[in-house]
């Protein structure tokens, strides 16, 4: 089952418009796909050093969907959906979203 973890950063000035960017579009993404669950997660030393000096945060973005209704998880169509609809937060990180491709040893 294929779930997806896609991080980046957020530079500290632009993470209240980003959090509502990203809730907005995983929140359309759930209507679309009721199986999907999607949460938004931030790194715990929540602040950092960017390479231009100012003050950031590494932000995760998780997709899963039940195995129970759907058995191999996140397909490539909805991925690229995925990725679509994030193209909104894009005026709003440092660098570019990186995803990365998980599958499920087991499923509770």
């Amino acid at each position: 089952m294929r779930e997806l973890f896609v991080y980046y950063r957020v530079p500290a000035a632009q993470t209240g418009a980003a959090r509502s960017v990203v809730l907005e579009f995983q929140a359309e993404l759930s209507l679309r796909h009721p199986a999907l669950m999607a949460r938004l997660l931030r790194r715990d030393e929540n602040v950092i050093q960017g390479i231009d000096g100012n003050s950031e945060q590494t932000w995760m973005e998780t997709y899963v969907i039940d195995a129970r209704t759907h058995a191999g998880g996140v397909s490539a169509a909805l991925q690229a959906e995925i990725e679509a609809a994030a193209c909104a937060l894009a005026p709003f990180i440092n660098g570019t979203r990186h995803t990365e491709v998980f599958i499920a040893c087991a499923w509770p």
